[in-house]
């Protein structure tokens, strides 16, 4: 008998109906598998969700945390500087500047010098004098703090424009230009990089050759050779008291306080106006509150219960977001050692509350109050808290927190599942094997009972046609 080409074609029953049924019973080991590691997989990508919201925090926690070894104060420390008359000076502070008013007086801006060689000459004439040696030496400024730079000029390069260049690229603090007249003859200017009398610089080593052109100058030492306009310092007046400085910028003239000298008004002071600028901290501190609440709504997401619809957060009953969101809550517990009997213990002290929901608010009048009566006290509350909140953050973000301790968990179980899931489905594969053999067997025998109980009714049909042709023939 030719073999069976599909399932139940033999007997005319529908076998791969009930294989597949079959089978669905068989996969449902299967399905269980892909739904634990749906929800295996659902809350890894929770766990995700909660870090990055951890981070955020973080991030705006960290903003509140003075650097090591600096004050609450000084991180918070930021000021406004103003000049009445703007065109006299601009003003910056830094942290360690002191509130106030200052009057300016600018008597003098500080110059740079400038030198002008005596001799001049052709484009193409011979400059330096070799019985002078060929060594020219820049020195900037004099005294102990003079330094100096030497200069070995090349034989072979002997105009004006190639000592102009030997002198820029020495980078001596001085820079060298070259004036070509109406007669084009050329006039070799040196002018001081830095402004002040310390910025000054001599020229000496070399001697100067004599101009072709006699009317043109004669021969001088080095030393001697330049008409020179002397640099000068600047000088001002702060509440009275002289100061001054080799440039235009003050640094050191008044704490905290840069200065930047623009003009001068002597005989006319303008005022130097000094405030205290918080909103730096009250943005910081705005931050981290969003961030909590931020926080704090995803924490309530992920771990809720709808009694309702008897839908739960994906993270509902986890020990991991319980035990995150407790550490986060507890910092509003105890009063941070730093803070034992000062004046502001609390958040709550300079306005921040937590609500029933567990959100924060703050209440900006009570803020504000509390940055004018003590500024220095709401600053050491908020760095207090700011390092206590990074603190946190970071032992539950870190890669032996117990957020990635519970993500590394989840993943293993995920992978256990996929070396179950393959296993099972090498079985299911064998088993469906199995069940198609059982049944190409079963539509065989049926097929071939079929076949021989028709050929029986075939033989029987003509036996009985025999039987009743011969009873009717008598």
């Amino acid at each position: 008998m030719a073999s069976i080409a599909s399932l139940g074609t033999g007997s005319g029953l529908d076998l791969e109906s009930i294989v597949t049924k079959f089978m669905t019973v068989e996969k449902q080991p299967l399905t269980a598998l892909n739904k634990r590691e749906a929800s295996y997989q659902a809350s890894i990508s929770s766990l995700g969700t909660l870090k990055g919201s951890l981070a955020s925090l973080q991030t705006a926690a960290a903003a509140l945390t003075p650097a090591t070894g600096q004050s609450a104060t000084a991180k918070f420390s930021t000021y406004q500087a103003s000049v009445a008359d703007s065109t006299i000076a601009s003003v910056t502070a830094s942290s360690s500047a002191v509130a106030g008013t200052y009057t300016l007086e600018v008597t003098a801006l500080a110059t740079a010098q400038s030198q002008s060689l005596k001799n001049i000459y052709g484009a193409s004439e011979k400059v330096i004098d070799p019985s002078g040696g060929n060594t020219l030496t820049l020195t900037k400024g004099s005294g102990a703090s003079a330094t100096s730079v030497d200069i070995t000029l090349d034989s072979a390069k002997t105009t004006l424009a190639d000592l102009r260049d030997a002198i820029n690229n020495a980078s001596a603090g001085v820079s060298a230009v070259i004036v070509t007249d109406t007669n084009n003859k050329q006039h070799l200017q040196l002018t001081a990089t830095d402004t002040g009398t310390a910025n000054a610089v001599t020229l000496s080593g070399v001697k100067f050759a004599a101009p072709a052109d006699p009317a043109d100058g004669s021969a001088l030492d080095a030393s001697l050779a330049f008409d020179t306009t002397s640099a000068t310092d600047s000088a001002a007046k702060v509440n009275g008291i002289a100061v001054s400085g080799s440039g235009n910028t003050l640094t050191g003239a008044v704490d905290g306080l840069t200065i930047n000298l623009l003009k001068t008004n002597a005989g006319s002071p303008t005022t130097i106006t000094l405030s205290r600028d918080t909103s730096t901290l009250k943005n910081n501190l705005y931050s981290l509150v969003k961030a909590y609440n931020d926080l704090n709504s995803t924490i309530s997401s992920l771990g809720s219960y709808d009694a309702t619809t008897k839908i739960a957060g994906a993270l509902n009953g986890d020990a991991t977001l319980r035990s995150t969101q407790s550490q986060l809550r507890a910092v509003f517990g105890s009063v941070p050692s730093s803070l034992s009997g000062a004046t502001y213990q609390r958040l709550s002290d300079i306005g921040i509350s937590v609500g029933k929901t567990g959100a924060l608010s703050i209440d900006s009048t009570k803020l504000q109050k509390a940055l004018d009566t003590n500024f220095t006290a709401v600053a050491n509350a908020v760095g207090a808290y700011g390092s206590i909140f990074k603190g946190t953050t970071d032992n539950l973000l870190s890669t032996s927190g117990t957020i990635a301790a519970r993500t590394d968990g989840l993943n293993r179980s995920v992978t256990d599942i996929g070396k179950q899931r393959d296993a099972l489905s090498l079985r299911l594969t064998n088993i469906e094997k199995q069940y198609r053999a059982q049944f190409t067997a079963l539509d065989t025998a049926v097929a071939s009972m079929q076949s021989t109980s028709s050929y029986l009714t075939q033989q029987l049909t003509g036996i009985a046609n025999i039987t009743n042709y011969n009873s009717n023939s008598k």
